[in-house]
């Protein structure tokens, strides 16, 4: 009993220290977006922006969620359940929300929400989202690609600036530590020595491995992409959610006088730009979003100030739609289960 306290106090503390430290990546990312730049002449641009335009972005931003839900939906029908798309929905926005707190953790919190809510094994459901993210990927890369093709200097410019030239600082530095040869080392055969127990200790237990059961339904969410029973409505809502994003940066643009002049291609090449920030490994994109965003709208001859006054007020709008339909479906789901359980015990 004792043990087990003892392990569930460092996994807590694990937890909150690595959210602290992500947090801190985070607020340390947005200072360097910030720096030189005045705040307040920021936030002055922002407070008149054109609320029409914003809205119109804001209403593309919320039928993307909704076609992201019904695409996942298409995902959970392969492997033999269909949920309701509202559940599903609020599921995927309770995720969003969770990833505020803990970058990635939103994946596990909507499948545990909507295996509560529908009885759908946890396992199953992580397969299809694992399934998603694959898309994703594909789809921010073949953006990535239009967007070469279209923006080559930019882009070049932009990667060699902004992600090529600082990495490549940051590992010449790390190579030749000490430190870090020697925690790779360890790493290294951490991850041999744990792959070798969990592969031993399964074939001791079989098909009562927890490790094989886990493994055996996850390859089959996995294998949900080759059992959708409407294959083109899939790929259809694939590219449909990354249109609906296109546009939505693009209806933007009209809301702030210095972005009013930006065209398609413009839109195209922050849409990567925005991809890559909301991608890296911090509590909402925040810094990274801000910092890539508003260094790609400098490469059209913007100022700093008017690259981050427009980065600022998509990343808000972003922000407030996560908070405000995270919450309430979190809420939902919360009351709807409760109800449930009530419902069972009678």
């Amino acid at each position: 009993m004792v043990a087990k306290v003892s392990s569930l106090m460092k996994s807590k503390l694990f937890s909150f220290l690595k959210y602290i430290f992500l947090l801190a990546v985070a607020f340390g990312l947005l200072a360097i977006a910030f720096r030189g730049a005045s705040v307040s002449k920021i936030l002055n641009q922002m407070l008149r922006a054109n609320m029409f335009w914003v809205l119109i972005s804001l209403i593309l931003s919320i039928v993307a969620l909704v076609s992201r839900a019904y695409r996942w939906n298409l995902l959970i029908e392969s492997t033999g359940y269909l949920p309701p798309l509202k559940k599903t929905f609020y599921a995927l926005m309770t995720g969003y929300f969770a990833n505020l707190a803990f970058p990635r953790l939103g994946e596990i919190t909507r499948c545990g929400s909507l295996s509560k809510a529908e009885a759908i094994p946890f396992t199953s459901l992580l397969g299809t989202v694992i399934v998603e993210r694959v898309v994703d990927v594909i789809s921010l890369f073949a953006c990535l690609l239009l967007t070469t093709i279209i923006e080559y200097k930019r882009l070049q410019n932009f990667l060699h600036d902004n992600i090529v030239q600082p990495i490549a600082d940051k590992c010449r530095q790390l190579v030749g530590s000490p430190v870090f040869i020697v925690a790779s080392i360890i790493m290294l055969v951490l991850l041999i020595f744990g792959i070798i127990y969990y592969l031993k200790r399964s074939r001791q237990m079989g098909n009562q491995s927890k490790f094989v059961q886990l493994w055996n339904d996850l390859v089959n969410g996995l294998r949900s992409i080759g059992k959708l029973k409407r294959p083109w409505t899939f790929t259809f809502h694939s590219v449909f959610i990354w249109v609906l994003y296109f546009f939505g940066v693009y209806t933007c643009f009209f809301s702030l006088p210095s972005t009013a002049h930006l065209g398609l291609s413009a839109s195209l090449f922050l849409l990567v730009a925005g991809g890559l920030g909301m991608s890296a490994p911090v509590q909402g994109g925040i810094g990274a979003y801000h910092l890539l965003v508003s260094q790609g709208l400098m490469l059209y001859g913007l100022s700093q100030q008017d690259g981050l006054a427009f980065a600022t007020l998509l990343h808000t709008l972003q922000l407030v739609l996560t908070v405000v339909l995270g919450s309430v479906s979190l809420l939902l789901m919360f009351s709807k289960n409760r109800k449930m359980s009530s419902a069972t015990l009678k």
